[in-house]
C-alpha cells in the first residue's frame, strides 16, 4: 500500500512537472519588465525653435549625456560637463535636494539668440543659466515670455463689425450693430439638426455655430435627426444603473447622417442652402482653408465609390464641381487626401486610378496637369511639407523599395511638375521624420521590430548629404534575455501574394519538442495594425510565446490600405470570411517549415475587428482551430459602423422612380450563423460600455451559441469600453491559452447532448 502512495504521488510529480508554466518569466518578458532595461537610452530628439539645432539625451553606462545637433554639419557636442557637479550647482542656487544621489535627468532646456553655448532653465520659480565652455551653473535674470498664440475661435462678427450673430434655442439671429436691431434668420433648427451649441433661451454671440467670410456666414449642418439611438448600460454609476444613450447609424439604415450648408448674405439680407446635393446621402466635408471669395467642400457618395472637390463662391453662394473621381468597389478612405495651393491657384488630388495611390496637380479650373508621385510599386501616403516657392513636396510612402517590407514608411522628395523624386530616407526599416522648424532640415528616426531606433540628419535640399547620429544601445536589453521576433515573408492562399508578419519564439526555444501555435489576427481593412517600428512585447505575443507557445501575426489580404487597391479591396463583399484562408495556410506552411509547432493544438485570438475574425476561423474551420478568445468583437457587422461596413462589404442601391428616392441595404454574413459549428474551446470578452462596438454584438453571438447548445466561455469587464488592455485582460488571455493548449481536458462541447 505504501509503494502504491509513493507511485501515485510520482505519478502526480511528474504530472505537474510535465504541465508546469513559468509564469514570472512571461512577466520578466513583459514591456514594463523590459522597458527598464532601455531606460534612458531611447532616442527622442528635440528641436530648437528658430535654429537648425536640436538636443537629445541617451544614457552611457551609469550617465546620461546630453547631447546638441548642429544639423547643418552633424557635429554634437555635450551640453553638461559634469553632472554631479551640476547638481551641486543646482542644488545650492534652488535649494532643491530632489536630485541628489538620483540619475541626473532635466528637460525644458532653452537657448537664447542662436547662442549655443550657453542654455537656459527655469526651476523652482528661478531662472537658471547653464555656460557649456565653464560649466558654471548660475541664476540669471527671467527670461521674457513668449507671447501664447491663443486657439482661435470662430469669430461671430462680420469683417466690418457691422453685424453680430448669435443663437437662440436651435435657430440662429443676426443683430445690426448699428441699430441693435435683431432679427431670426433661420426657423427650421431642432433637436440633432441645430445651428447652436446649446439650446438655451437666452440670445448669445458665443452659442451660433458657424463663420463669417467677410459679410457672408456659412454654417456646415450635421443633420442627425434622423439616426436611430443605441443605448448602453452604466452598471457602476453611483446605486442605481443608468442608460447611456446616443446616436449610432448603421449599415443600411434609412436615417443617417444628412449634410446642408447655410448662406447668409448679410448685405441683402437673403439666406439660403447651397445646392451641393449630388449623391443621395452623400458625406460632406468642409476644407479649413478659406477666404472672402472661396470655400471647398469634398462631397462623397454613401458606397464610397465617388468623390468630388467643390468650390463655393462665398459671395455668390454658388457651387462648382472642380475634380470628379470615380473608384470602385470604394474609395480608399484611409490615405485619400488632397491640399489647396496658392489660394485655390492648384490643387494636389490623391487618386487610386492607377491601382496605386499616387498625387496628381489640378489647376484652379480643375483641369488635369500631371502626375506628381512617380513609382510602379510606389503608394503614396501622407504630405508632410510643400514649397511653393520651390514647388515640390515631401511625402511619406509605401512599397516603392524593391525588396523592403512594403508596409515601411519611407520618404521622398518631389517636384509638383512630376519630376525629380528622391528618396529622402534610404534603409531597409520602417521610417518617421520630423522637421525643422524652416522644414530644410529633418530628423529620420529609423527601426524595425527587430532593430532598435537610430537618428540620422537629412538635409532636404541636399538629401546625399546625411549624417548618422545615434544609435540605440542594445547589450542591457539582449543580457535581460530580450529576443526580436522573426520577421516574415509568406505566401497567402493563391501561393501568389506575399504577405508580412512577425513570429514570435520563447526565448529557450527546444527545437525537438512540440509547442502549440496561437495566432494573433486583425483583418483590417484600415489597418492591420502589425507593428513595424521598434517596440517591447507588442500586444504581449512575446511575453506569452515565453509561456510555451509559438505566436504568429501575419496580415492577410484585404488587411491594408498601404499596397494598393486590389489588395485592399480583397474582402470587398466577403466581410466576415475574406482572412480566414490566408490565416490558416500561414500556420500550415510555417509548420512544414517549423517541426516544432504543434498543428493539434493551435489558438488564435484577437480584439475588435480581429475578435470576429477569431470567431469565425473557429467556426470556419472548427477542426483546426482547437482554442480562441474573442474581445470586443463586431460578430454582426449589420450593427457596427456605418461606413465600416458599408464601404469595406458593399452596398445596394435601389432607385424608386415614383417617389424619385434611393434607397440602400446590406446584408453582412455574421457569425452568429455558423454558430452550431463550434467545437473548441471559446472565450468572449466585452467590456459593458463599448461605445465603438456595443457590447449587444457579443451578447447576440452568446445567443446564437445557447441556442445551438454550444458550451463556451464569457467574461464581461464592469465600467469597460473598447480598449480592455490591462494585466487582468492580459492575465486572462494566458491563463485560458495554458489551460486549453498546454493543460487541456477534455470537457463536452455539445452542452445539451453531453457530447
Amino acid at each position: 500500500m505504501r509503494n502504491l502512495f509513493f507511485i501515485l504521488f510520482g505519478l502526480l510529480c511528474f504530472a505537474l512537472k510535465a504541465g508546469a508554466v513559468d509564469w514570472m518569466r512571461a512577466e520578466r518578458f513583459s514591456a514594463d519588465s523590459l522597458a527598464r532595461h532601455l531606460k534612458g537610452k531611447q532616442l527622442y530628439p528635440c528641436w530648437i525653435k528658430n535654429s537648425h539645432h536640436f538636443y537629445y539625451s541617451i544614457k552611457r553606462a551609469d550617465k546620461i549625456c546630453y547631447y546638441l545637433v548642429d544639423a547643418r554639419d552633424g557635429s554634437k557636442k555635450e551640453m553638461i560637463q559634469d553632472n554631479e557637479d551640476f547638481i551641486r550647482q543646482y542644488v545650492r542656487i534652488t535649494g532643491d535636494s530632489s536630485l541628489l544621489g538620483k540619475e541626473f535627468q532635466m528637460h525644458g532646456y532653452q537657448f537664447r539668440n542662436n547662442d549655443f553655448s550657453r542654455f537656459y532653465l527655469e526651476k523652482k520659480g528661478k531662472t537658471l543659466l547653464y555656460d557649456m565652455k565653464t560649466g558654471i551653473l548660475s541664476e540669471t535674470a527671467a527670461l521674457p515670455k513668449e507671447k501664447s498664440r491663443k486657439i482661435r475661435k470662430e469669430d461671430q462678427h462680420s469683417k466690418d463689425s457691422l453685424y453680430t450673430m448669435m443663437g437662440c434655442g436651435y435657430n440662429l439671429f443676426v443683430r445690426c450693430n448699428k441699430t441693435g436691431q435683431v432679427k431670426q434668420i433661420t426657423f427650421d433648427g431642432k433637436k440633432d439638426a441645430s445651428y447652436t451649441h446649446r439650446n438655451i433661451k437666452d440670445t448669445l454671440i458665443s452659442n451660433a455655430k458657424g463663420f463669417w467670410l467677410g459679410q457672408r456666414y456659412i454654417h456646415l449642418m450635421n443633420d442627425m435627426s434622423e439616426v436611430e439611438e443605441i443605448s448602453l448600460v452604466r452598471s457602476l454609476n453611483k446605486i442605481r444603473p443608468t442608460t447611456h444613450t446616443f446616436k449610432m447609424p448603421m449599415p443600411g439604415d434609412a436615417g443617417v447622417r444628412r449634410y446642408r450648408i447655410f448662406w447668409y448674405n448679410a448685405e441683402s439680407g437673403e439666406s439660403k442652402y447651397l445646392p451641393i446635393e449630388k449623391y443621395p446621402d452623400q458625406v460632406v466635408n468642409m476644407d479649413y482653408s478659406r477666404s472672402e471669395e472661396a470655400l471647398y467642400i469634398t462631397r462623397r457618395s454613401r458606397k464610397g465609390d465617388k468623390i468630388d472637390l467643390c468650390r463655393i463662391n462665398v459671395k455668390e453662394g454658388s457651387v462648382l464641381e472642380l475634380i470628379s473621381e470615380t473608384c470602385e468597389p470604394h474609395i480608399n478612405l484611409t490615405l485619400f487626401n488632397y491640399r489647396i495651393l496658392e489660394s485655390g491657384k492648384y490643387f494636389i488630388w490623391w487618386s487610386e486610378r492607377t491601382g496605386r495611390g499616387n498625387y496628381y496637380l489640378y489647376n484652379k479650373d480643375g483641369k488635369l496637369l500631371n502626375r506628381i508621385t512617380q513609382g510602379e510599386h510606389l503608394v503614396a501616403g501622407n504630405i508632410l511639407s510643400i514649397d511653393s516657392v520651390k514647388r515640390e513636396i515631401v511625402f511619406v510612402a509605401y512599397g516603392n523599395e524593391a525588396g523592403i517590407d512594403p508596409y515601411y514608411s519611407f520618404f521622398y522628395k518631389a517636384g509638383l511638375d512630376g519630376k525629380r523624386q528622391v528618396l529622402l530616407t534610404p534603409g531597409n526599416a520602417n521610417h518617421e521624420l520630423s522637421f525643422s522648424e524652416d522644414r530644410k532640415y529633418a530628423i529620420d528616426r529609423y527601426s524595425r521590430m527587430d532593430q532598435l531606433p537610430a537618428i540620422r540628419v537629412i538635409s532636404i535640399d541636399n538629401p546625399k548629404k546625411t549624417f548618422e547620429i545615434e544609435k540605440t544601445e542594445a547589450n542591457e536589453l539582449r543580457a535581460a534575455g530580450w529576443q526580436a521576433p522573426v520577421l516574415l515573408k509568406v505566401k497567402a492562399a493563391d501561393k501568389t501574394t506575399d504577405l508580412y508578419g512577425l513570429m514570435y519564439l520563447p526565448s529557450n526555444l527546444d527545437k525537438t519538442k512540440k509547442y502549440p501555435v496561437i495566432c494573433n489576427v486583425y483583418p483590417g481593412p484600415q489597418d492591420d495594425q502589425i507593428p513595424r517600428s521598434f517596440m517591447l512585447d507588442d500586444n504581449g505575443n512575446q511575453s506569452l510565446a515565453e509561456l510555451g507557445f509559438i505566436v504568429v501575426n501575419v496580415a492577410s489580404r484585404g488587411s491594408s490600405p498601404l499596397r494598393g487597391r486590389d489588395f485592399y479591396c480583397f474582402g470587398y463583399g466577403n466581410l466576415r470570411d475574406y482572412p480566414l484562408a490566408d490565416n490558416k495556410y500561414v500556420i500550415e506552411k510555417l509548420a512544414e517549415a517549423h517541426p516544432y509547432m504543434d498543428l493539434n493544438r493551435v489558438g488564435i485570438y484577437g480584439h475588435s475587428g480581429g475578435a470576429f475574425q477569431t470567431v469565425a476561423a473557429m467556426l470556419t474551420y472548427p477542426d483546426f482551430y482547437r482554442v480562441g478568445i474573442a474581445a470586443s468583437g463586431n460578430h454582426d457587422n449589420n450593427m457596427y459602423i456605418q461606413w465600416w461596413g458599408e464601404s469595406f462589404h458593399g452596398l445596394s442601391e435601389q432607385f424608386d422612380k415614383e417617389t424619385g428616392k434611393t434607397s440602400f441595404s446590406v446584408q453582412i454574413p455574421t457569425n452568429m450563423e455558423l454558430a452550431g459549428r463550434l467545437k473548441g474551446k471559446l472565450l468572449l470578452i466585452t467590456g459593458d460600455e463599448d461605445k465603438n462596438v456595443p457590447p449587444s454584438s457579443t451578447y447576440r453571438l452568446a445567443d446564437a451559441l445557447i441556442h445551438s447548445g454550444k458550451r463556451f466561455d464569457m467574461f464581461v469587464f464592469p465600467g469597460r469600453g473598447h480598449d480592455l488592455v490591462c494585466p487582468y485582460y492580459q492575465n486572462l488571455i494566458r491563463y485560458y491559452f495554458v489551460e486549453n493548449l498546454i493543460r487541456p481536458s477534455e470537457q463536452h462541447i455539445d452542452i445539451i447532448n453531453h457530447r
